[in-house]
C-alpha cells in the first residue's frame, strides 16, 4: 500500500501548537506532522514535517535509517556530530541544506539556541 499525501493549498502553520516528541528523541526535540505519512514497517510513504530543538537540546548517537531524507536548515543553529554530552561538533546556520540516501550514519545533533528543520522522508518505492 503506498501512502499518499493529499493535496494542500497555501495555510498558516500553527507554530506554537502541535508539537510532539517523536520517538527516539530527546523532550527538547519535538516534531510537527505537515502532510504525508511514514510507514517503517512496511518500507512505504512520504513524510513532510517540521523538527525543532528548544535551545540546549541535544541528541547523544547517530542515526540510521533505510528512508531518504532532505533536511533543510530554516531557522536557528544546528551542529552535527557533537559527542554524547554535547560537546563538539560542526555548527550551520540557514539556509544550509542535507540529503541522506538509505543506510547513511548521521549525527548527533545539538542547537546552542535552538533551531527549526523543514524534513522530507521517502522510500523509494521505485526498485
Amino acid at each position: 500500500m503506498t501512502i499518499v499525501k493529499e493535496h494542500k493549498e497555501f495555510y498558516p502553520i500553527d507554530m506554537g501548537d502541535g508539537w510532539q516528541s517523536p520517538p527516539g528523541y530527546p523532550a527538547g526535540v519535538q516534531q510537527k506532522i505537515l502532510s504525508g505519512a511514514l510507514d517503517e514497517s512496511a518500507k512505504t510513504g512520504t513524510r513532510t514535517r517540521m523538527l525543532r530543538f528548544l535551545p540546549g537540546a541535544f541528541t547523544t548517537a547517530p542515526f540510521l535509517h533505510d528512508y531518504w531524507e532532505e533536511v533543510c536548515l530554516i531557522s536557528g543553529d544546528l551542529t552535527v556530530g557533537n559527542d554524547a554530552q554535547g560537546n563538539g561538533g560542526e555548527s550551520f546556520q540557514p539556509f544550509t541544506y542535507a540529503v541522506r540516501p538509505p543506510g547513511v550514519s548521521h549525527g548527533p545533533f545539538k542547537s546552542e539556541a535552538g533551531c527549526v528543520l523543514l524534513e522530507i522522508h521517502y522510500y523509494d518505492e521505485t526498485g
